[in-house]
């Protein structure tokens, strides 16, 4: 299986590291989050990947040549010319991807120790086209499912704003983990060109199609801000 990592995004909650090195080599206990997350997604067998890069996008390529890409076969989706956000940088990615079998994406500034085997196996089980690795934890966004763990919403905690496939049934308020698991029919499905969020899509398919949420209960911590860098280092040495 191939995994698409995003590490293409400026980072700017993370300045000022990011004004001038890319967020997905901010370090946590020393071991740059890229790196963790190719030697964790290596123990699940994957070792075969798609990296995307526009912030300061060279020093990535130039760390992963150094590492000899950590013995895996990495392919780089470059963004240099417009960052195209999660949807964009995925339907830009295709070429890597669309080859008839599942792959997996994850967001380089996440760390976690969800079983990527359990996710897969559930994608593969239920047939979806994406599944979405979900927790019960804070969050300001949350995604809603109703009780088959289909995705039907979702919620700003914040000022209360919802969109909904239909009326909220006391549906399973959940923050999405920033891992999935795609199959590449999706493509066929994706409607938006050019820069846009991934999730905006899963917001409009989720109308027609079943999206279905994998609930974990692992550590995930984003690594997004200067203090949740000394938060994952309690967790990951």
């Amino acid at each position: 299986m191939k995994a698409l990592i995003f590490a293409a995004g400026k980072g700017t909650r993370l300045k000022p590291f990011t004004d001038h090195h890319p967020k997905a080599l901010a370090k946590v206990n020393d071991v740059p989050l890229l790196e963790r997350n190719i030697h964790y997604l290596k123990n699940f067998g994957i070792k075969d990947f798609v990296i995307n890069i526009h912030h300061f996008g060279s020093q990535i390529v130039d760390f992963l040549n150094k590492n000899d890409n950590f013995g895996c076969r990495i392919e780089i989706s470059d963004e240099t010319e417009e960052l195209l956000e999660t949807g964009g940088g995925l339907i830009f990615a295709r070429r890597f991807l669309d080859h008839g079998e599942d792959f997996l994406i994850m967001n380089a500034d996440i760390l976690t120790n969800i079983n990527i085997n359990a996710l897969v196996e559930y994608h593969k089980k239920i047939k979806d086209f994406a599944t979405l690795a979900v927790s019960d934890r804070e969050s300001s966004r949350k995604l809603l499912f109703n009780d088959d763990m289909v995705l039907r919403g979702w919620l700003n905690v914040q000022t209360g704003e919802q969109r909904l496939a239909e009326f909220n049934k006391g549906f399973k308020a959940l923050a999405f983990s920033g891992v999935h698991c795609i199959n590449p029919v999706i493509f066929e499905k994706i409607k938006r060109t050019g820069k846009f969020s991934i999730m905006e899509e899963y917001l409009d398919l989720m109308q027609t199609e079943h999206i279905h949420g994998f609930v974990h209960q692992d550590i995930l911590i984003d690594v997004g801000r200067p203090e949740s860098v000394i938060e994952a280092e309690k967790y990951f040495k």
